[in-house]
């Protein structure tokens, strides 16, 4: 067993409560899916969505003299890019947001772990049922992200890492068309697991699934006190997977 399959494994304790449920015929079964029908599930699908931050401020920024040696004036600006150094390129921040309860997000996940590590029978077993288990007391939302320029990366991953579900749980919800808002009811910074920060919220409100077949749109905002936002929407009609709503 690999290390990175037995973090997968460990990683399960923090998820979810979940039923074993039978899994119903896909015109694809998710264990014959290519790497990039994996991937793109992963990026681009109803329960997946990417979100790209371009900061162009340094785009057009020619290298800076250090007024130290040339007897000029230094500046904050200056001084921020003697030390750091300029892109001279555009930054782009992507956060991939996921509905990680969802089945066909985490039969995604486990495609590619199959894909890319050749597991063992006995791992393979475990995998498959976690990818086939159904949630039943908690919507999560997972939060990855990746970017251009290693400094943007390391602010948000101090962002991520420090943040708790007491800063957050104001200004994090999910939100119908209708305006009802879920708020956030535990958060979890990223692991080793490479899952992503989770949101997890309840799946009812006031004693009634929060979101159904009626539901139209469901829109995720996640507010980070050092200026970060993500905000993406879901289309509720397009998220079903054999037959059935999955969330």
């Amino acid at each position: 067993m690999t290390k990175t399959a037995i973090s997968f494994l460990a990683a399960l304790a923090f998820l979810f409560p979940l039923t074993t449920t039978t899994a119903q015929k896909k015109d694809r079964p998710w264990a014959d899916w290519s790497k990039k029908e994996a991937e793109k599930m992963l990026e681009d699908s109803p329960w997946a969505q990417t979100q790209t931050d371009s900061d162009t401020s340094q785009m057009f920024y020619s290298p800076t003299s250090d007024p130290r040696r040339t007897g000029g004036r230094e500046t904050s600006t200056t001084g921020a890019r003697l030390g750091e150094g300029a892109t001279n390129q555009t930054v782009n921040v992507k956060f991939h947001v996921r509905f990680f309860s969802a089945r066909p997000i985490r039969q995604a996940l486990v495609r590619l772990m199959e894909i890319q590590q050749k597991p063992t029978t006995e791992v393979a077993a475990r995998l498959t049922n976690f990818a086939e288990l159904q949630s039943t007391n908690s919507i999560i939302v997972t939060v990855t992200y990746e970017s251009n320029d290693q400094r943007y990366s390391g602010t948000i991953m101090q962002s991520f890492n420090s943040a708790a579900t007491g800063m957050l749980k104001n200004n994090t919800y999910l939100e119908r068309n209708d305006g009802k808002r879920l708020f956030l009811e535990e958060y979890v910074a990223p692991g080793k697991d490479g899952f992503g920060a989770r949101f997890i919220f309840l799946r009812e409100l006031d004693g009634q699934p929060f979101i159904t077949k009626e539901t139209k749109e469901v829109r995720f905002y996640a507010e980070y006190p050092k200026g970060i936002k993500i905000d993406r929407r879901f289309k509720i009609a397009d998220m079903t997977y054999g037959g059935e709503l999955e969330y």
